[in-house]
């Protein structure tokens, strides 16, 4: 299968869901606990598929060593080594940590057609793909993420 999601035959991805031995499975969360677990912003972006402004997360200029994984449960998404400053605002990887930990959704909204980037353990909503927009990335894409969906452990 190919590594570019614009060229999957079939772009709803699943992988699997546990939690690591903790019980129920991430993805199984009932929304009452998901809204017990997330803050209100981070519920509204994880679960609700919104967004956060521009330029106004915690890691759109980070760029220290480390390794991004979702917010929600925990699973490693993306490492700083394929982080780079796109200047628009959000943190963009030009690839995740392995196609396993992402899912890929056809989204309609907003009158335009885009790929949805959802953590596959859980499901949770992270961001949007883009591919083609000549930023010079090693795989031609944009792996645009809500810094809300995302938590950030520094290398050691």
């Amino acid at each position: 299968m190919t590594n570019n999601p614009f060229e999957r035959s079939a772009l709803h991805t699943d992988a699997a869901t546990e939690d690591g031995g903790a019980g129920t499975s991430a993805a199984n969360r009932s929304e009452v606990e998901w809204r017990e677990i997330l803050s209100p912003e981070e519920y509204s972006v994880l679960r609700e598929a919104g967004t956060e402004r521009p330029f106004s997360g915690e890691y759109w200029d980070e760029f220290s060593s480390g390794t991004y994984s979702c917010r929600a449960c925990g699973a490693e998404l993306f490492t700083a080594d394929t982080k780079f400053d796109a200047r628009c605002g959000w943190p963009s990887f030009f690839a995740p940590l392995a196609e396993d930990r992402v899912r890929y959704i056809k989204d309609s909204s907003l009158g335009m057609e885009r790929i949805e980037v959802q953590c596959a353990q859980c499901h949770s909503h992270l961001g949007h793909v883009f591919e083609g927009e000549g930023l010079g990335t090693p795989t031609d894409l944009r792996y645009c993420m809500n810094s809300v969906s995302l938590a950030f452990t520094p290398e050691n």
